[in-house]
C-alpha cells in the first residue's frame, strides 16, 4: 500500500485527487491539506511514501516545502504537481529535492503511475518538463566557480543554510559569505535562485 499525502490549496482538485488515490487498489490518501504550515508538522510524523505537492500555494511556497520537508525527511519522495512550467519553477524544485514533476494537465491514471514510480526509485515528469531538463544537459563552457565555490554553491542548492555550510566545510560564516560574494560574481547574478539556475543550466553544479 502506497501512502500518500497532498498538499494542494484548490479544494476540487484536492477532493478529486484525494477520491482517486483512495478508490485506487495499492493506494491511500493519508490526509490533503491546503498550505505546508498545516502539512508539515503531520509528514515528519506520519512519514508517508510520496507526497504530492504545489507549489503556488498560500503563505510557504511549495517549493519552499520541499527544502524543508528534505531537510528533516531526506529519504522522502515529493512530486510537484501544478501549472507552473517556468525554467525557475522546475530547476529549483529538483533542486530543492523534488523526485518528480507533473502538470496538472497529467491524467489521473499518470499521476497514478507516477506515485509508483517515484516509490520505486524513478524520476516522472510531463514531457514538456523533461524535454527542459534534458535541453540543459548541452556543452557548456568550462566553470568559472573554483572547487570550494562549487562545493558552497551545491549545498545551497541542496537546501543548506549558511550556518550549515560553514559547519560542514569547517569553515567560518564569514568565509561562506565570501565564497557567495565570488559565485554571483562570477556568473554575473545577484541571488540564490538565479545563481542555482544559471549553474545547473550551465552543468556547473
Amino acid at each position: 500500500m502506497l501512502r500518500v499525502i497532498l498538499i494542494e490549496d484548490d479544494p476540487d482538485v484536492r477532493e478529486m485527487l484525494s477520491l482517486i488515490i483512495n478508490d485506487t487498489e495499492g493506494f491511500s490518501c493519508l490526509r490533503s491539506f491546503a498550505d505546508c504550515e498545516s502539512a508539515l508538522p503531520l509528514i515528519e510524523k506520519e512519514t508517508p511514501d510520496v507526497v504530492l505537492m504545489d507549489i503556488d500555494l498560500p503563505g510557504m511556497s511549495g517549493i519552499e516545502g520541499v527544502r524543508r520537508l528534505k531537510g528533516t525527511l531526506p529519504h522522502l519522495d515529493i512530486i510537484m504537481l501544478t501549472v507552473q512550467e517556468d525554467d525557475d519553477s522546475v530547476f529549483n524544485s529538483l533542486c530543492a529535492g523534488a523526485s518528480g514533476y507533473l502538470l496538472k494537465s497529467t491524467s489521473p491514471a499518470r499521476i497514478l503511475k507516477s506515485i509508483s514510480e517515484v516509490a520505486n526509485g524513478g524520476a516522472p515528469m510531463s514531457s514538456s518538463v523533461a524535454r527542459k531538463v534534458v535541453t540543459s544537459f548541452k556543452p557548456q563552457s568550462p566553470s568559472p566557480l573554483s572547487p570550494r565555490e562549487t562545493e558552497v554553491l551545491r549545498m545551497l542548492c541542496e537546501g543548506q543554510n549558511y550556518k550549515a555550510v560553514s559547519e560542514a566545510l569547517f569553515i567560518s560564516g564569514h568565509t561562506v559569505r565570501m565564497h557567495i560574494k565570488n559565485i554571483y560574481k562570477k556568473l554575473h547574478v545577484h541571488s540564490r535562485g538565479e545563481a542555482v539556475k544559471k549553474a545547473v543550466h550551465n552543468r556547473f553544479i
